[in-house]
């Protein structure tokens, strides 16, 4: 994961030169289970702000999700990025983050119940306007934000990253503005599925945008991807770029 390990070591670096960002490791509870996220903010931004969650990857809340809670709070907000399979574990084996994900997917009433508790306490947060609370999420987390937006979540917005699509369509109104970037040549979405997710999305009467990036395959927006060895798992910088760009024009417009 030496690419990764760079753009962290970067982002650090750019981190100290400012001296703004604070990161915050906190604990919290959803039922038995005790949970390991971590909020970062910029310290700099004076008043209440938008509160923005991160749901990681398959892989766990590792580096990569903290990355993306560090960008996220250079552009103003708070965020938190959330532990969903509990003790904050990680794992770099395919087999185990298989088996952590399927059995998060088996679970629906405990996926909603630890996101649910991390959004609490998001809302809690001094320095959050619990009015402006969004969620973004990657592969598995995508997949959640997903979920729970069409699931009529009571956020402003949630946004996935090449995020695993699903055929279920919304069980009622969908309070949630929706983006989903998806990798037009992501071996890991069987086309039927990304059409019937479509379809539900437009019959929803949600308010959505669907980016799909030529040529980008699963995991388009981390830098590591290509070290996992892992067929169909590849970087793509400019999916990446153009991603994050609309992630930063979607999420200023749903705070408005």
């Amino acid at each position: 994961m030496k690419t990764l390990a760079l753009v962290i070591l970067v982002g650090l670096l750019a981190q100290a030169a400012h001296g703004a960002v604070k990161i915050e490791p906190v604990e919290y509870k959803q039922g038995d289970s005790a949970l390991k996220g971590v909020i970062v903010y910029d310290d700099a931004v004076t008043g209440k702000r938008p509160g923005v969650m991160v749901v990681h990857e398959w892989w766990g809340l590792n580096d990569y999700a903290r990355m993306r809670a560090k960008m996220l709070a250079e552009l103003g907000y708070v965020a938190f990025a959330i532990d969903m399979f509990g003790e904050g574990k990680t794992t770099e084996h395919p087999q185990e983050a298989g088996e952590w994900s399927s059995a998060l997917a088996a679970n629906q009433e405990m996926a909603t119940a630890r996101f649910m508790a991390a959004y609490d306490l998001l809302k809690k947060n001094p320095r959050v306007n619990p009015e402006h609370v969004a969620a973004i999420g990657y592969c598995m987390g995508g997949s959640v934000v997903l979920r729970m937006a069409l699931n009529g979540a009571d956020l402003d917005a949630v946004a996935s990253f090449h995020g695993g699509l699903f055929p279920e369509p919304a069980p009622g109104p969908v309070k949630a503005s929706i983006l989903v970037c998806h990798g037009a040549a992501d071996g890991f979405m069987p086309d039927d599925v990304v059409q019937q997710f479509q379809k539900n999305l437009a019959e929803s009467g949600a308010d959505y945008e669907f980016i799909s990036f030529g040529g980008a395959k699963h995991s388009f927006t981390n830098p590591g991807a290509d070290e996992r060895g892992i067929p169909g798992l590849e970087y793509n910088a400019a999916a990446d770029r153009r991603s994050w760009a609309a992630l930063k024009e979607f999420l200023a417009e749903a705070f408005k």
